[in-house]
């Protein structure tokens, strides 16, 4: 059975049941006009169960490896699922999706887990999940600029990753763009990305938290148009991790999924993806979900432990995972809710703990970024509480490409992040250029090594 993308509908709607108000997608709006919530983009899910769960399985396997335009993205290979109405001329895309889904025998026997993997979103074409959204948000963009929407730019506040994702794929649409990001709290490699695709880069003194107040009274202004997590065209390109996951394991469906949050999007949008694929028949279950905050950006971790009862923004401290430095998420709603759901779980993580995990961790081939540090270091605690047990099923998001904090990397094999191991220090050694030298040199590593 096949399905026209013309029959496919989807439009915003309030998260909050007891509204349930709905808005056309070439509407500009983020949050609900009626009772403030915020939105989530959703589904004819009556038109999409005309199909059967192979049938669906079928169809994505059938595109998976496709080099045709636009099954080449790992988004839009599932377009069903995620804007059916953007034609192939308006879509914005740079091959983004398909990621690794990083396996170790090593790695996972170090845990003592029955599978372990690390799903590598920052191997994408700004080095991060952000592409993922952004791709749906600018080819959203262009439909609405083919339909007469007047758009003169778009925006968005960012801690480092998303200000990359945005500049790049306006850049490419033909679409201005403007960028907030916090004066002297981001990466070198990240800073320059958006200044090399000619974005309008403007670094605010204050915190991410301060941009964010800012960009959102920008975005009142006619004709500027919001790109963070808060609209929620950028959760539609995050959920297809889920379904590539579970494809990426043949449709089965792992114990546990680890995510590191910040603005706490990337939450909702592997419920949302789960979520759909278990109710159209691709799966039989749903994966329990484990936010990691670091300890020195924790709102939602201090909510868990009073069960949800109440949220309390707090004045994000410095950390290394410098992109989850938020103290007042903005998709904290969604979260807690998709949390609820999943039977979840918050862990926090200290600046030595997500240090040493990262280390840990890519003396087995890889090689972390802070934010799966967090994640990394939540795996390692949950199981020292048997929260996650021996021969459970664990995928790790890795959420950016640890080239983008070389800053971090550096700072912990020069042995200055305070309270970390040590011996897991990889200075690197002089040596005069005379073979007995360097041989000793070799053998004093291979002894080490043995």
């Amino acid at each position: 059975m096949s399905l026209t993308f013309t029959k496919l509908k989807a439009e915003f709607r309030c998260i909050n049941d007891s509204c349930g108000a709905t808005y056309d997608l070439n509407d500009i709006v983020y949050e609900c006009r009626k009772c403030g919530s915020l939105l989530q983009v959703s589904h004819d899910m009556g038109a999409l169960k005309e199909k059967s769960g192979k049938e669906w399985k079928d169809l994505f396997d059938s595109r998976l490896g496709s080099v045709k335009f636009p099954n080449s993205s790992g988004i839009w290979n599932k377009r069903e699922w995620v804007l059916p109405h953007v034609e192939d001329s308006e879509i914005i895309s740079s091959g983004e999706g398909l990621s690794h889904l990083f396996n170790s025998e090593r790695l996972t026997k170090h845990f003592g887990l029955g599978g372990l993997w690390i799903k590598q979103c920052g191997i994408s074409h700004t080095g991060s999940f952000k592409d993922l959204g952004m791709t749906v948000l600018l080819s959203q963009v262009k439909h609405m600029l083919n339909k007469g929407v007047k758009i003169r730019a778009v925006a968005c506040a960012s801690s480092g990753d998303t200000s990359a994702a945005l500049a790049s794929y306006a850049a490419k649409a033909g679409i201005p763009a403007i960028i907030f990001l916090p004066a002297g709290k981001v990466s070198q490699a990240q800073l320059i990305q958006p200044v090399s695709n000619g974005a309008k880069v403007i670094a605010l003194e204050t915190d991410f938290d301060g941009c964010m107040k800012i960009v959102k009274e920008v975005t009142k202004e006619a004709g500027i148009y919001l790109a963070n997590s808060m609209n929620s065209l950028r959760i539609e390109g995050q959920k297809t991790i889920a379904p590539e996951i579970v494809q990426q394991l043949e449709w089965k469906v792992p114990d546990w999924i680890i995510i590191p949050g910040g603005n706490l999007g990337n939450v909702s949008a592997l419920g949302a993806g789960f979520e759909m694929a278990k109710e159209l028949g691709l799966i039989d279950k749903l994966p329990r979900i484990v936010l990691a905050q670091a300890e020195n950006a924790n709102p939602l971790y201090l909510s868990y432990l009073k069960n949800f009862e109440e949220f309390s923004p707090v004045d994000a401290k410095p950390t290394l995972a410098s992109a989850i430095q938020i103290g007042n998420p903005v998709s904290v709603q969604k979260a807690i809710r998709t949390l609820k759901k999943f039977n979840g779980v918050v862990e926090q993580a200290s600046e030595a703990e997500l240090s040493e995990a990262s280390a840990k961790t890519d003396l087995f081939g890889l090689y972390n970024d802070p934010h799966t540090g967090v994640a990394l270091a939540a795996l390692y605690k949950l199981m020292g509480k048997g929260t996650i047990a021996k021969g459970d099923q664990v995928v790790v998001i890795s959420t950016a490409h640890g080239l983008k904090f070389t800053e971090f990397k550096l700072k912990f094999h020069e042995g200055k992040i305070q309270g970390t191991d040590q011996k897991l220090v990889n200075v690197i050694r002089s040596c005069k250029p005379e073979v007995g030298a360097v041989m000793d040199e070799i053998s004093g590593f291979l002894q080490l090594k043995g």
